[in-house]
């Protein structure tokens, strides 16, 4: 049996370091919003090149902090892609604003530039009283979008940006580190991202102090001073117990990402002539692989058969997210996103993760190449 990702691995690589900090927390008796949280933001914020980073409950709760200090809410819309987990879509309507949904780049399957274009001038065009505040573009399976284009994009609109970074911990566009570019850029620590936890997690980084103050009442209830509640705020704080663990895991970050490249060359290149569309790594990106996702029309009978043979996969998605019925007020119809759409049915990831073992890799790729003879 091959599993799709394996957390026990890395953990014991790391336990009795997990254990110095847990026990270090408990001594303190202090587990929410303490020294940890504080060490983990100023540590955080700092590898992402950013100045100002905000500690929260989980990926959709940064999210949704992140566009409601933006200012972003009822009678607005947010333009972001269909090709994510529905927690993107589901962080704008829970400020009462609409997501608007364009098509994905069909290399990288993050946001198209040329369909962001498209929407922007069309809403233009047809003038009226519609209130684009927003672009969430999503950095999805560890590939950033093309920042260049969109902040280019949002600048000529006066649009704010906020990035979907949840998938991709240290992953660069020019150089840069994803989460850096926007008005503000949003992470999730969830156990099985390239930096998670061992439970739910979540930050906002900034570089605008401002935003950061406003972040940190709304984190919590909306409280200046106790009981003195300057704003209608929230409850969603990282805990010190995850923090310590995320200040050890980040030491490892960049080598965990590292393994994931290395591993997914390896895939590349077993995979080479097989008849698949392996990911694509844009010139100016640096891919980090949260996941390693490939294509094919015959997909559901490729997952059928690994499952026969004790392998794991997994979709990621299969139902975009403008035709979900939770969406369905928005009145989208199948055919308003064609990428979006057949990518699908077409995409499948495979067991990936840093501690996979090259026999691992040879075993999947043995079965597949069984399976297309």
């Amino acid at each position: 049996m091959v599993p799709f990702i394996d957390l026990t691995r890395h953990y014991k690589e790391i336990q009795d370091e997990v254990f110095s900090a847990v026990r270090r927390v408990f001594e303190k008796g202090r587990f929410i919003l303490g020294e940890e949280v504080s060490a983990f933001e100023e540590e955080f914020s700092r590898y992402c090149g950013v100045r100002y980073g905000v500690g929260v409950g989980s990926g959709t709760e940064a999210l949704y902090l992140a566009l409601k200090a933006a200012g972003v809410g009822e009678g607005d819309e947010v333009i972001t892609v269909a090709n994510s987990f529905i927690a993107t879509a589901l962080a704008i309507s829970q400020t009462g604003a609409k997501p608007l949904f364009v098509d994905i780049d069909p290399e990288t399957y993050t946001m198209d530039p040329n369909a962001l274009e498209h929407l922007l001038r069309r809403q233009k065009a047809k003038g009226g009283r519609r209130r684009i505040r927003a672009i969430l573009p999503v950095h999805l399976y560890g590939h950033p979008a093309r920042m260049d284009s969109i902040m280019d994009l949002a600048k000529r609109h006066d649009l704010v940006v906020v990035e979907d970074a949840c998938q991709a911990h240290g992953a660069r566009y020019q150089g840069r580190k994803v989460g850096s570019f926007g008005l503000l850029g949003c992470f999730s620590f969830y156990p099985t991202k390239n930096l998670g936890g061992y439970g739910d997690g979540g930050m906002v980084v900034t570089d605008e102090r401002r935003l950061s103050e406003k972040l940190r009442l709304l984190r919590c209830y909306g409280e200046k001073e106790k009981y003195q509640h300057v704003l209608k705020g929230f409850n969603s704080r990282l805990d010190e117990i995850q923090a310590a663990i995320l200040r050890i895991k980040l030491r490892y970050l960049d080598q965990k990402n590292e393994e994931r490249r290395r591993k997914a060359e390896i895939y590349r290149r077993m995979l080479k002539g097989e008849g698949f569309h392996p990911p694509v790594e844009d010139e100016k990106a640096r891919h980090v692989y949260h996941l390693f996702v490939i294509r094919t029309k015959r997909r559901n009978g490729l997952q059928a058969f690994l499952k026969e043979k004790g392998i794991e996969t997994l979709i990621h998605y299969p139902g975009p997210i403008h035709l979900q019925r939770a969406f369905r007020e928005l009145g989208n119809s199948k055919g308003d996103l064609p990428m979006t759409e057949r990518y699908a049915k077409e995409i499948l990831s495979l067991p990936f993760f840093p501690e996979m073992t090259e026999s691992e890799i040879e075993e999947v790729v043995k079965n597949i190449r069984s399976w297309i003879r």
